[in-house]
């Protein structure tokens, strides 16, 4: 039985998602000009939050692996539905979705997961 979102789960879904998929777009740019890394957006649930997190490319895939994984500014998780499993110093945090509806609710928007 697949759990109800409820309204805050629902917009920390759609909020870190959208970052995502902005990501995508700042990931792509970066491939096309050999560049090894960028600066991506927050992904954190603040849909105010405009810090910017410095990755390489490489650190960005490992968090693009897994549709429940997220890049973030240290400090900026929210221990309630997320676990950090990756932090690079006070530059960037990989952030993993426990909350089961959560997790599953930004698989489904998860841009690189093609519809069956």
């Amino acid at each position: 039985m697949e759990t109800e979102l409820n309204a805050n789960e629902e917009r920390i879904a759609r909020v870190e998602s959208l970052f995502r998929d902005v990501n995508e777009r700042i990931a792509e740019s970066a491939e096309r000009f050999d560049a090894e890394r960028a600066e991506f957006v927050c992904e954190c649930a603040d849909q105010e939050c405009t810090e910017r997190v410095a990755a390489t490319l490489d650190e960005y895939e490992r968090a693009r692996a897994d549709g429940t994984r997220f890049i973030l500014r240290p400090g900026h998780e929210d221990t309630c539905v997320e676990r950090v499993i990756e932090r690079r110093g006070s530059r960037l945090a990989i952030v993993e979705k426990f909350q089961t509806a959560i997790a599953r609710r930004v698989r489904k928007l998860d841009p690189r997961i093609q519809p069956a």
